[in-house]
């Protein structure tokens, strides 16, 4: 069997989906993209092509050295997304080819079901009760949701009191009949860390996500020491090389790799053992579209110290399409209280309906983030 061809196709709301075929008929699907930087990552899969056309896509560590070694310049968010998304088609034209799960590939079932968690407000918080109250009633009792707004790097009692009293009401309303989780999404300083950390941990939020930049993940021991809260971070991390720094430095207590970001299946399983010999959890990152949650999902179904998985059903950017919008078989995604069963059919496990994504993909916008300002015009992180 030989790789023939890379197609790519930009869709709402701000995903990107990657069709690499075989001259055996069988087709594999990836999602390689970085929110708000689609255009950049298409053309990075189409220069890896050349070392994928007329090549045996069963040999996908030889494929993934290649693509990650062959070009000198490596890492960073552009070269592994377009790698993750190459190596998620590539195990799933292998799954496919021998008609299994690729968790089947990857040595077998740990777990029988995996427990998800729901996003609830905006890049702004509000209406974070009332969107709580919503995703309960469709079973879910654990969810995530932006912790702050924007902050200065020294920032007022008024705006930490904001924070805490939005969590509080949260605590106060639903008790210990859920868990959530805080993003500070990288927008808090290490000096508004530790006070909000500390004014945060008598609420006992599950975790702290990207309590600080990852420019400054040199400060995750440091704040992990002065709380219990435990605390996140991963998705701006994009090798096993990068998370290596993090875990011998210590302070991270889950790991969030992004399957579509941190160079895919292939190298996301290395980055969960790493994980594990370091007794650190694993919650994979996705706020993405169904090729990246079906990835995600293969290794939370291999790794043992795999704990949450993120989904991005009903989240707030999803204007245009949701996740299942480009999926035939729905029902394997069915979430019931907050548990997603292993994806049954072979290779990634999710059938994408091709035509709409081709119709979808004819009128695709260029997703961008925010661009938030302090109130002196200074620019403040999204």
């Amino acid at each position: 069997m030989k790789i023939t061809g890379l197609t790519t196709y930009r869709v709402p709301p701000r995903w990107m989906f990657l069709k690499i075929e075989t001259d055996a008929g069988i087709t594999g699907w990836g999602e390689p993209v970085v929110e708000g930087r689609a255009r950049t990552v298409e053309t990075a899969v189409h220069e890896l092509s050349e070392y994928l056309v007329g090549r045996d896509p069963a040999h996908i560590n030889d494929l993934w050295h290649t693509m990650y070694r062959g070009g000198f310049y490596r890492g960073g968010p552009i070269l592994m997304s377009a790698i993750a998304g190459i190596d998620q088609a590539l195990w799933d034209i292998k799954g496919k080819a021998l008609g299994v799960p690729v968790y089947e590939l990857l040595g077998g079932l740990v777990r029988e079901r995996m427990k998800t968690y729901s996003w609830v407000g905006g890049d702004r918080p509000h209406d974070v009760v009332d969107g709580i109250a919503a995703r309960r009633e469709a079973g879910f009792d654990t969810f995530k949701m932006n912790g702050t707004d924007d902050l200065g790097m020294i920032d007022s009692a008024r705006k930490i009191a904001e924070t805490v009293k939005r969590v509080a009401h949260i605590r106060e309303t639903f008790g210990d009949a859920i868990e959530f989780g805080l993003d500070f999404h990288g927008r808090v300083s290490t000096p508004m860390a530790k006070v909000l950390l500390r004014e945060l941990e008598p609420l006992r939020p599950l975790f702290v996500e990207e309590p600080v930049l990852p420019e400054h993940a040199d400060a995750y021991r440091r704040l992990a020491d002065q709380t219990s809260i435990p605390i996140a971070a991963g998705e701006r991390m994009f090798s096993r090389f990068d998370f290596r720094r993090v875990f011998e430095q210590g302070g991270l207590a889950i790991a969030q790799p992004d399957l579509s970001h941190a160079g895919g299946i292939t190298e996301c399983v290395r980055i969960a053992a790493m994980a594990e010999a370091y007794d650190i959890a694993l919650a994979p990152h996705c706020p993405l579209g169904p090729v990246a949650l079906a990835a995600c999902l293969q290794v939370d179904f291999v790794a043992h110290n795999a704990v949450l998985q993120e989904q991005s059903m009903g989240i707030h950017y999803n204007r245009g399409g949701e996740v299942l919008d480009y999926v035939v078989n729905r029902a394997d995604f069915a979430i019931v209280d907050g548990w997603i069963k292993p994806l049954p059919k072979p290779g990634l496990g999710v059938e994408i309906d091709e035509a709409r994504v081709i119709a979808a993909s004819r009128d695709a916008p260029d997703w961008r983030n925010p661009v938030w300002r302090h109130p002196d015009g200074s620019i403040a992180e999204w």
